[in-house]
């Protein structure tokens, strides 16, 4: 069950490199610990899962064939890390 408060944000493409670096550069710069890393394919679909922990927060970021490069979390949170990855990709940090 997903709480109010949660949100889901899709960042790119879940084959795009440079965005995946930017997204684990944040996740470092919020000293993340991470929790659990899995990996699935079903059919034509494959779908990385990592649940990450910022504080007292939990994360999951998915990679998922077709769906993209997402990440879950507390609304505010997820917009923090979004804000960090969109400023690392313009270059503005």
């Amino acid at each position: 069950m997903t709480n109010i408060h949660e949100k889901t944000v899709i960042l790119g493409t879940e084959y795009d490199d440079l965005l995946r670096t930017k997204l684990r550069n944040a996740l470092k710069r919020l000293g993340v610990k991470d929790l659990s890393h899995n990996w699935g394919v079903g059919g034509s679909q494959e779908i990385e899962t990592l649940e990450v922990q910022v504080g007292s927060e939990r994360v999951i970021v998915e990679a998922e064939t077709y769906v993209g490069l997402s990440i879950r979390g507390p609304a505010e949170l997820v917009d923090q890390i979004r804000e960090m990855v969109n400023d690392e990709i313009s270059g503005s940090n």
